[in-house]
């Protein structure tokens, strides 16, 4: 029981500072990894090392292929080109600083890092579900319209589909990012995880975080929700077809 008072104490004295001072931000955050596994990372990485390296050749060389082939340039092979994009960066935000802490031990990342870590992990999570959603809606087309799939499915379409679905994912997760840039930090600075997830960070929020745990869970619902909706209704009239 001292000890929670002695914790809620520590918490108002930094709370009334930063009140005074504006928002704290800690200069570095500490990634704890796979918590549990800290002494098994060393050898729990070199899968992770492996996979890394199949997405990004796999990837390059299917870009590549997509890019040079001039019969490849259809709505379902755009969007596979989307997809392996959405995975190139989605691989490279997360992995590269998961290595470097299961073989150098390299724990520490800095706040801005971490922000700009979370941005990207979070808004391609969101681009991957969208660019799903879009191939659902494009095999739907194909097998249930095929006359008309051309002409609804155009290459203009198309590249307005993967824009909408990047600039969604702007709108949803930059504004989480701005709400924890506005809040102040406790001194407590570990992350109980091996990349910068945005509740985890939030965990970490000396104030009323409220409106960041419903603005996460909307930003889940919205985006999660609404795919897979529509690729289980676009899967589902398939198979009744």
């Amino acid at each position: 029981m001292s000890d929670n008072s002695g914790k809620a104490r520590d918490k108002k004295g930094f709370m009334s500072s930063v009140n005074s001072t504006g928002p704290s931000h800690p200069p570095t955050f500490l990634l704890v990894g796979i918590p549990g596994l800290e002494k098994e990372q060393f050898w729990i990485a070199f899968p992770f090392c492996f996979m890394y390296a199949t997405a990004v050749l796999g990837n390059i060389i299917l870009l590549i292929v997509i890019k040079t082939e001039s019969s490849l340039r259809e709505p379902m092979y755009l969007f596979l080109a989307m997809l392996a994009f959405t995975d190139l960066v989605l691989s490279t935000s997360m992995l590269p600083k998961m290595l470097a802490i299961f073989w150098r031990g390299s724990r520490e990342i800095g706040f801005v890092s971490c922000l700009v870590q979370l941005f990207f992990v979070h808004n391609f999570t969101a681009v991957e579900s969208g660019v799903l959603m879009a191939m659902a809606l494009d095999r739907y087309f194909a097998i249930c319209h095929p006359l008309r799939h051309s002409t609804i499915l155009s290459m203009p379409v198309v590249a307005a589909l993967g824009s909408l679905v990047l600039l969604r994912g702007v709108l949803m997760v930059g504004p989480a990012c701005f709400l924890l840039h506005r809040k102040a930090f406790c001194q407590h600075r570990v992350i109980s995880h091996s990349y910068c997830e945005h509740m985890a960070v939030v965990k970490l929020v000396c104030e009323d975080t409220r409106v960041n745990a419903a603005y996460g869970i909307f930003v889940a619902f919205a985006v999660t929700g609404v795919d897979l909706t529509v690729i289980t209704v676009s899967y589902t009239m398939i198979l009744r077809e």
